[in-house]
C-alpha cells in the first residue's frame, strides 16, 4: 500500500487481504442468519462507500442497489424457493457514457455452515471490492457502465444469482458476465467455463490475460458434471441467456490482474457481438506463456486434416521403409498390423492396471490413500500405466526378431502405430461433438512434423538418429500434458473428500493418472526396447509399484490430517415426530442423521472414542415413511439418502427455535375425486417440504412453479421443495391439488414432511451434541445443525 501512488492504477493485494481478514472475522455467513444479512450486508456497504469517497467524480458514477429477491427454479431434483435474501449489486459507470450494454462482475459473500469462508468465496469478494476501488480512481476511462454484484446466497443454492438474473433492473443489460470462484486447495486460476456460444468472450481472455491458464479439457469436465460442483454460472447462461466465463482460483495474486484487465479491456464490445455469438470454442494454454483459442468449427477441420496427414505420412514412412529394406510391402504391413495390435493392447492395459489397482484398494477399504500425500499416485497410479503402455510391446521384442527389417525400424513403426491409433481416437472424438481431441491434435502435429523433417533428410534412414528428432518435439508433448494433468489432479484430489460414497473416486484418479501417462509418455516409452535391459525397467517399475503400495498402508497413507486435508462429517442432530392419520404419534424419537461425503464413510472413526454403537443404513426405513424418514437438506443429500446413515440417541435434541404447518383449509370438489390443501408454514430460515401422494393419487397441480409436475418422466414422488428466507420471515404459505382418477379421495391422501433447519450459529446446540463433537478426532470437520422433521398424513 505504501507503493501505491509509484505505481498508480496497480491491484493493490495487501489492501485486499486486510479487507479479508475484517470479513472472515464476521465468521460464518449462512442464508438468513444475522452475520450474513446485517453483519456482511453493512460491512460491503460501508466498504463500498469508502471507495465512494476517493473515486474520481468528474469521471465516474456509482450506484448502490441492495436487492430481496424473491423467487423459484428447480435445481437437481428438488424446487428452490427463495424469500428476501440480499444481493447487494454495485454499478459504475462513466460519466459520459449513454451505453445500455453491462458487464458483469460476480462473487458471492455467504459461505457454507460452519466455514468463515476466506477461501470460497471471501477471496474474490474482496478481489472485487479492490477491482472497483481501482477503476473508480483511475484516469483511463472505458465505454460501457459495469456491475458489480456480491451476491448473498450462492451456496443456498445459486439462489441470489438467479434472483439477479431474473428480477434486477440492471440484468437485462448485462451482456456478458465474468464469474469469480474458488475451489480446489491449491494453485493457479483457471478459466473453467466460458460460454455459451460466444467464442469473442475466450478471444477477449486471450488478448488481455497477461498470464493465461484456461483449457476445453476443464469446461467440458465441468459440463459433464465429472467434478462435484456447480457455479452462478449455470444460473447465468440458462436463466439470463449471456455469454459468461468462471474464474477458479484460490491464491490472491494474478486472479486479481486478469480481472482488473478483462474488466477494462472487455468492453468496448464489438458491436457485432451477437452475430459472433454461434458456437463453441476451443482453447488452451502451453505453460501460461501464450494462448490458443480458435472456434469448434476451426477445430472440427484441424482435427481431421492433421488425422488424415498422420496417416498418410506414416504410409510415406512404411513406403519407404519397403524400399530401403527390400521387404515387401506385405511384410511391412504385417508388421505394423502386428505393432498396431501391441499398441492397442497397450492402451488397454495403460487405462486397465491403474484402474485394477483402484479397485483393488476400494476392496481392501484403502480408498484415498493420496488424499494427504498426493505424490503417491505415482507409485500407485503412474507406474502402472507405464507398464501397461510398453508390456505387450517389450514382450514381442523379447522373443521376436525381424532381420530383415532393422531394429531401429521396428523401433519407429511402433511409434507409428500409436500415431495411428491417436488418428483414429481424433476421428472418434470430433465425430460425437467434443472439444477435447485438441489434445489428439496437438501430439500429431508435434509428431508428424518431427517425422517430416526425417522423411526430407536422411536421418528416417540412418539407424537411431530419427530418435533425436522426435525426442526434441516429445519434450514439448511431455511438457505440457504433464503440466496439463498435474493442475487437474490438483483440482480433483481434494473434490475426492465430497464425492460421496456411492462411487470409487480413486477410479476417477487412476483414469486421471492413465490418460496423462498415455498423451504424455506415448511416443516416449516405446522408445525402452531400444535397450537389452527394458525388461529390467519394467521390473524396476514394478518394485516402485509394491513399495509405494507398501507405504499406502501405513499412516503415511491415511487420508485425513488436521487443518489441511480433514475428514468432511455432515450430520443433523435430529428430533423426529410421525403423526399418522388419526392424529397419533407413531414415532418419536432423535439421533444424528449422518450424510456421508466420502468413501470411507464413517470407518476411520471406529478407533477413536466417539461412540458410533446403533449406527445404521436408513435404506430399511425408504418404503415405510417419506424420504425414509430422513431430514435431506438439498437434493445432492436427497438422492444419496439410501446410503445414508442414523445413530439413535437417547437424549431428546433440543430443538433451538418453532416450525408451525398449519392447515388452513381443505376443498374437495364436487366429484369426490379432487381436493386441494392450503397450509401455512413458518419456522427457520431453511425449512423442507417433502411430498409423498399415496396409492392411486397424483399431484394434479401447487402454488409452486410447475416444472416438476410438467416432466414425470424425469421428476416422480416424492417431491422436494426447498424454502429459505433472508431479511423477509413472513410465513410461507402454499396449496397443493390432489386428484384420483378411478375413485373417491377419502382416507389418506398423501404424506407430507415438513423439516426445520436450525443451521446458523443464531441457534445453539445442545450439550449432548457438543459433547458428541468434542469426541471426535482432530482430523475431522463437521457441518452440522439441529433439525425437526415432523410427518403428516393427510
Amino acid at each position: 500500500m505504501a507503493d501505491e501512488p509509484l505505481k498508480p492504477g496497480q491491484f493493490v493485494a495487501e489492501r485486499a487481504q486486510k479487507i479479508l481478514y475484517e470479513l472472515d472475522r464476521i465468521g460464518p455467513k449462512v442464508v438468513g442468519s444475522t452475520a450474513n444479512e446485517v453483519t456482511s450486508v453493512a460491512f460491503l456497504l460501508n466498504e463500498v462507500e469508502k471507495i465512494r469517497s476517493e473515486m474520481r467524480g468528474d469521471l465516474f458514477h456509482l450506484e448502490v442497489d441492495v436487492q430481496q429477491p424473491t423467487g423459484s427454479y428447480v435445481v437437481g431434483t428438488m424446487t428452490s424457493i427463495y424469500q428476501g435474501i440480499q444481493n447487494v449489486v454495485v454499478k459504475l459507470s462513466p460519466a459520459n457514457s449513454n451505453s445500455s450494454s453491462y458487464l458483469l462482475i460476480n462473487s458471492h459473500f455467504d459461505t457454507k455452515p460452519g466455514s468463515p469462508g476466506a477461501g470460497d468465496d471471501g477471496t474474490m469478494v474482496v478481489v472485487m471490492l479492490e477491482v472497483l476501488r481501482q477503476m473508480s480512481i483511475s484516469e483511463s476511462g472505458f465505454m460501457h457502465p459495469i456491475v458489480f454484484l456480491f451476491n448473498g446466497a450462492e451456496e443456498n443454492p445459486l439462489q441470489a444469482s438467479h434472483g439477479f438474473i431474473t428480477q434486477h433492473k440492471w440484468a437485462a443489460n448485462c451482456k456478458a458476465v465474468i464469474n469469480l470462484e474458488v475451489g480446489g486447495n491449491g494453485g493457479r486460476d483457471i478459466l473453467f467455463q466460458s460460454g455459451p456460444n460466444n467464442p469473442w468472450l475466450v478471444k477477449y481472455y486471450k488478448q488481455h490475460s497477461k498470464h493465461p491458464f484456461a483449457s476445453t479439457l476443464a469446461e467440458e469436465i465441468f459440463q459433464f458434471g465429472i467434478l462435484p460442483s456447480d457455479t452462478d454460472f449455470r444460473i447465468f447462461r440458462d436463466y439470463g441467456n449471456i455469454p459468461a466465463s468462471t474464474l477458479f482460483q484460490d491464491v490472491l495474486f494474478r486472479i486479481p490482474e486478469k480481472t482488473f484487465y478483462l474488466s477494462f479491456e472487455l468492453y468496448p464490445m464489438p458491436g457485432n457481438y451477437i452475430t459472433q455469438s454461434a458456437g463453441h470454442a476451443v482453447f488452451f494454454d502451453f505453460l501460461g506463456l501464450f494462448f490458443v483459442t480458435y472456434t469448434e468449427r476451426t477445430g472440427i477441420i484441424l482435427n481431421y486434416c492433421f488425422a488424415v496427414a498422420s496417416v498418410l505420412l506414416v504410409g510415406c514412412s512404411l513406403w519407404k521403409m519397403t524400399c530401403v529394406s527390400e521387404v515387401s510391402a506385405g511384410r511391412i504391413s504385417i508388421l505394423f498390423a502386428s505393432h498396431l495390435g501391441l499398441h492397442l493392447a497397450g492402451c488397454l492395459l495403460c487405462i486397465g492396471l491403474p484402474l485394477l489397482m483402484s479397485v483393488l484398494y476400494d476392496v481392501s477399504d484403502r480408498t484415498m490413500t493420496y488424499y494427504s500425500n498426493n505424490w503417491l499416485v505415482i507409485g500407485l497410479y503412474i507406474c502402472p500405466a507405464i507398464i501397461g503402455l510398453v508390456l505387450p510391446s517389450s514382450i514381442y521384442h523379447s522373443f521376436k526378431s525381424d532381420d530383415k527389417i532393422s531394429h531401429p525400424y521396428q523401433m519407429y513403426v511402433g511409434l507409428h502405430a500409436h500415431c495411428v491409433v491417436l488418428s483414429l481416437l481424433t476421428i472418434a472424438l470430433t465425430a460425437i461433438g467434443l472439444r477435447i481431441p485438441y489434445m489428439c491434435m496437438i501430439s500429431l502435429f508435434l509428431y508428424i512434423v518431427s517425422l517430416l523433417i526425417n522423411l526430407l533428410t536422411t536421418l528416417h534412414d540412418r539407424g537411431y538418429y530419427w530418435v533425436l528428432t522426435v525426442q526434441i518435439s516429445q519434450l514439448f508433448q511431455y511438457v505440457y500434458f504433464c503440466y496439463l494433468f498435474y493442475i487437474f489432479l490438483v483440482i480433483f484430489f481434494p473434490a475426492m473428500g465430497r464425492n460421496r460414497d456411492s462411487a470409487n473416486p480413486d477410479m476417477l484418479i487412476a483414469l486421471i493418472c492413465a490418460v496423462g501417462t498415455y498423451f504424455a509418455l506415448g511416443f516416449v516409452v516405446p522408445l525402452i526396447n531400444m535397450f537389452r535391459w527394458s525388461p529390467y525397467l519394467l521390473i524396476c517399475l514394478g518394485v516402485v509399484t509394491f513399495i509405494f503400495s507398501m507405504i499406502s498402508i501405513t499412516e503415511v497413507g491415511f487420508p485425513y490430517r488436521p487443518k489441511t486435508s480433514v475428514m468432511r462429517v455432515n450430520f443433523l442432530q435430529t428430533r423426529r415426530m410421525f403423526y399418522e392419520y388419526d392424529g397419533n404419534i407413531s414415532v418419536n424419537d432423535s439421533g444424528y442423521y449422518f450424510d456421508y461425503q466420502d468413501r470411507r464413510a464413517l470407518r476411520p472413526l471406529k478407533d477413536y472414542a466417539v461412540n458410533l454403537t446403533g449406527l445404521t443404513s436408513v435404506d430399511g426405513y425408504c418404503d415405510k415413511y417419506v424420504m425414509c424418514g430422513i431430514p435431506c437438506f438439498w437434493s445432492s443429500w436427497c438422492r444419496g439418502i439410501s446410503s445414508a446413515a442414523w445413530l439413535p440417541r437417547e437424549e431428546e435434541v433440543a430443538v433451538p427455535g418453532n416450525l408451525k404447518l398449519n392447515l388452513l383449509n381443505k376443498t374437495l370438489s364436487k366429484s369426490g375425486n379432487s381436493a386441494r390443501f392450503e397450509f401455512e408454514l413458518s419456522g427457520p430460515p431453511h425449512m423442507g417440504l417433502y411430498i409423498r401422494p399415496l396409492d392411486g393419487v397424483a399431484v394434479e397441480d401447487w402454488s409452486f412453479i410447475r416444472t416438476m409436475l410438467d416432466k414425470p418422466d424425469k421428476y416422480s414422488p416424492p417431491y422436494q421443495i426447498y424454502f429459505s428466507y433472508g431479511v423477509d420471515s413472513s410465513p410461507f404459505k402454499f396449496h397443493i391439488d390432489f386428484m384420483k382418477s378411478d375413485g373417491q379421495l377419502d382416507g389418506q391422501i398423501f404424506e407430507l414432511g415438513v423439516v426445520g433447519h436450525y443451521v446458523s450459529q443464531d441457534f445453539e446446540r445442545d450439550e449432548t451434541t457438543i459433547r458428541f463433537i468434542a469426541d471426535l478426532p482432530d482430523f475431522v470437520y463437521t457441518m452440522e445443525w439441529p433439525s425437526l422433521f415432523m410427518r403428516y398424513i393427510f
